[in-house]
């Protein structure tokens, strides 16, 4: 399994926990957008943004066996999430992680929304949107502390930080905040990603 893959599977396991914790009332939640791309530049609800989320991953095995969304067609428009939005979230998460676990060739062709690329530069975007996400519904739902594990937030760092601009240019990274001294590995990612962890209180 090429590393793409290690942490999107890392990644969906932390994004179905925070996932796990969203209560009835608190699906109407408004987040502000979480990227400058013209698909994302609104804000949405939390359902909104998982229902993006679940297509998605819904979308994911197909692309990464080379169907086109020209072949895949209208099939999974809608609402994925149903009257039971964690099961759906669960099922939809475990038949994407199946599929990435799979992937060998990073090299090979797959056509998502953003344009033909590589398997390689489709995992990192998916990899990049389920660790902010994750991190958008922890902060929504009144968590002040990142979700991600350290062992995922430092292969985000060191996949990413290299080509840090690659990203901005792609509209997912902002500008990069100050890196202060011995920071966490989270705290390292998302400021390099030019977002702040920790708008209410000290870096760490």
């Amino acid at each position: 399994m090429i590393r793409e893959a290690e942490l999107f599977l890392q990644a969906e396991t932390v994004l179905v926990e925070v996932l796990g914790r969203i209560r009835a009332g608190q699906w109407r939640i408004v987040m502000p957008p979480t990227a400058d791309l013209p698909r994302t530049a609104r804000p949405l609800t939390i359902r909104q943004a998982v229902r993006r989320y679940a297509r998605d991953n819904a979308l994911l095995p197909e692309l990464l066996a080379g169907r086109s969304l020209a072949d895949i067609g209208d099939t999974y428009d809608g609402d994925l999430l149903g009257p039971d939005p964690h099961a759906s979230v669960a099922a939809l998460s475990e038949a994407a992680c199946a599929a990435a676990e799979k992937v060998t060739d990073a090299t090979a062709p797959v056509d998502p929304a953003s344009g033909e690329s590589s398997v390689s530069d489709y995992l990192w975007r998916s990899d990049i949107a389920r660790c902010f996400l994750a991190h958008d519904v922890a902060r929504h739902l009144g968590s002040r502390a990142c979700p991600f594990t350290e062992e995922l937030a430092r292969g985000m760092w060191e996949g990413t930080w290299p080509v840090a601009q690659r990203w901005r240019d792609a509209g997912l990274f902002s500008e990069p905040l100050a890196l202060p001294p011995d920071v966490s590995w989270r705290d390292r990612f998302l400021l390099c990603a030019g977002r702040d962890p920790h708008p209410d209180g000290e870096h760490r």
